[in-house]
């Protein structure tokens, strides 16, 4: 396998993933691309490339950034699938409220994601989040603002948080960004 088809197969693994995660069958992915059932299982399968303007739709369909389904390369052949180098991590969400997100994991085929979350200084979350998932965070650096399930908390470098299916927001008045290793599970992203 050369590196072009091994970025293919972590590609249909990916969205296979993110499909399953929402909870979505080929079937509803299938109706709002107006494609079929089998397209989109070889898509799934790495038997079939998808255009730039598949990828758009699939990408809007799965509710995440189309840059969640580039960046599969970059890593060597043997590499590939166990290593994400620091140059090469896949950048993920919008960066809106100032949150700037990087996949840590290879990909997403596993029963949880790494995520490296920067908060920039003054930045908060607009809108609470309230996710089936359970979370734990590590602070690497600067302070954050958390609000829990209704419980305030200010968590530091060497700190660490869990949030289990409750809502969750978080900010970060601070003067300096604050950086954070979150493992989410299942996959979200």
């Amino acid at each position: 396998m050369n590196d072009q088809t091994l970025a293919a197969a972590t590609l249909g693994a990916d969205i296979r993933a993110l499909r399953k995660a929402r909870g979505l069958t080929l079937t509803d992915i299938a109706a709002v691309l107006n494609r079929s059932v089998g397209w989109l299982s070889q898509v799934e399968r790495d038997m079939s490339e998808p255009s730039i303007s598949d990828l758009r739709q699939i990408a809007e369909a799965l509710g995440v950034p189309m840059s969640m389904l580039f960046a599969h390369s970059g890593a060597p052949a043997d590499e590939h699938g166990y290593i994400v180098r620091a140059g090469s991590r896949r950048p993920m969400g919008s960066g809106e409220e100032g949150l700037i997100e990087e996949l840590l994991s290879p990909d997403l085929t596993d029963d949880f994601e790494m995520v490296h979350s920067t908060f920039r200084p003054h930045s908060q979350m607009q809108t609470p989040a309230n996710r089936p998932t359970q979370e734990v965070g590590y602070m690497i650096s600067g302070r954050l603002d958390l609000l829990i399930g209704g419980r305030s908390f200010t968590v530091g470098p060497g700190d660490s948080f869990r949030i289990r299916h409750e809502p969750y927001q978080w900010s970060n008045p601070y003067d300096a960004p604050a950086v954070a290793v979150w493992v989410i599970a299942p996959p979200v992203y």
